[in-house]
């Protein structure tokens, strides 16, 4: 996870602390409605015992993370950075609701208004609460099958109903050790009968120790599976303070360990050429390639040597920049597979149309894409990082079918 200095927690602090005294000033509103002197005090108390120990947590804990032991430090992170959202989002509406009905004059004088408008803002904090509260312990695995078919008219006839599964963005850290919750997705992932998994990076948050443990997990994929992988930017230890860079290459060597023992053919910069009845296609993977102030290990020359005379590739990418910068118009890659973005772990969906604010900051940030007959694909990430949920945005598990057109 990102490590923030110390001047940006306290003005996190502060913007906690802003909104909510300004919560607490509309909350008597609605606690001057009740009839209890003793219920409306414990009512102030337990506001403000929360909002003064999740401010002391989140700076104690700033203050002591070097000293904290990783596996725990992970753990208390994310459940700190959960109750933030859960309580801060909330109350920010309710304030807002509330700051409208004022400023706007909107029938204050009556005793009717003194009452419906109280409980209007604290519906519209409560609302998102239960929302946030279902995709910390609901939405965070339930994992989503998104099935495309996908028609190209250069598609070698031998791989005519050719199926895969990519998977993206798993941070087993994330996970704490909850092997059972990963088990039901690789269930699911066998249930498809894919003949190729592609897992498109981003298998741990930092450390290579998160993956104590999981190797037990992933014997439990079907060995009929080809698997392939490639590295997403949290897989190089870039966000983590080392020893020295022999520290952050053992690291290093020990997350690219953990696929050969799991049978994934990791792709450094590289390609692999798959052939069925003496027609040929190529899996092409290279490091993660990424927009500043991500890093550009990637090599896609490199990875491309020795492919020339393949018509058929599939790219694996972490970072969906990547198509954009150099693979479409450039090359005649068939189809990019990338994750990264975790559709922001948020989104808004109605019918067929899905939004999240991470549009604005990634062109191509959930699903299918097409430009000049060829394809990106993004998959919204089975695991989590930071915020301990999703809203609107489940877990994926993408199964692509190739036809021949």
């Amino acid at each position: 996870m990102k490590s923030y200095s110390l001047f940006t927690i306290i003005l996190l602090c502060l913007a906690i602390f802003v909104v909510d005294f300004l919560t607490y000033y509309w909350l008597k509103s609605i606690t001057n409605l009740i009839s209890s002197t003793i219920l409306t005090n414990i009512i102030h108390i337990v506001f403000w015992v929360f909002t003064i120990g999740l401010i002391t947590a989140i700076i104690i804990l700033k203050v002591k993370l070097d000293d904290i032991e990783p596996r725990r430090k992970q753990l208390l992170i994310s459940s700190l950075y959960g109750l933030t959202i859960s309580s801060f989002i909330p109350k920010i509406i309710f304030v807002i609701i509330m700051a409208i009905f004022f400023f706007t004059n909107y029938v204050f004088s009556d005793k009717e208004s003194l009452l419906v408008i109280p409980l209007i803002g604290l519906f519209a904090g409560f609302l998102p609460f239960f929302v946030i509260v279902y995709g910390i312990f609901k939405a965070r695995y339930n994992f989503k099958v998104h099935h495309i078919k996908l028609t190209f008219n250069h598609l070698p006839d031998a791989f005519h109903g050719l199926k895969v599964v990519q998977i993206s963005d798993l941070h087993l850290g994330s996970f704490n050790h909850q092997f059972h919750i990963l088990d039901r997705a690789i269930k699911k992932i066998n249930q498809l009968e894919p003949d190729m998994l592609f897992f498109t990076g981003d298998l741990v948050n930092n450390f290579a120790w998160e993956l104590r443990g999981w190797r037990k997990a992933f014997r439990n994929f079907s060995p009929t599976i080809k698997r392939f992988a490639v590295l997403g930017n949290h897989d190089y230890g870039d966000y983590s303070k080392w020893d020295s860079k022999e520290a952050k290459q053992v690291n290093f060597e020990g997350i690219k360990t953990f696929y050969k023992k799991n049978d994934f053919k990791l792709l450094l910069n590289e390609s692999e050429i798959i052939e069925n009845e003496n027609e040929k296609i190529a899996i092409v993977g290279v490091e993660n390639w990424g927009n500043p102030p991500f890093k550009q290990y990637g090599n896609l020359e490199k990875a491309l040597k020795g492919t020339e005379h393949i018509p058929f590739k599939i790219l694996l990418s972490h970072d969906p920049s990547h198509w954009t910068e150099e693979v479409i118009k450039k090359t005649n890659i068939a189809l990019t597979l990338s994750g990264h973005t975790h559709g922001m772990q948020a989104a808004f969906k109605l019918k067929k149309k899905e939004w999240s604010p991470i549009k604005y900051k990634y062109k191509h940030w959930a699903g299918l894409y097409e430009e000049n007959e060829q394809y990106l694909y993004v998959n919204r990430g089975l695991g989590w990082l930071g915020f301990p949920g999703r809203l609107g945005m489940r877990p994926e598990i993408t199964l692509i079918e190739f036809l021949r057109d």
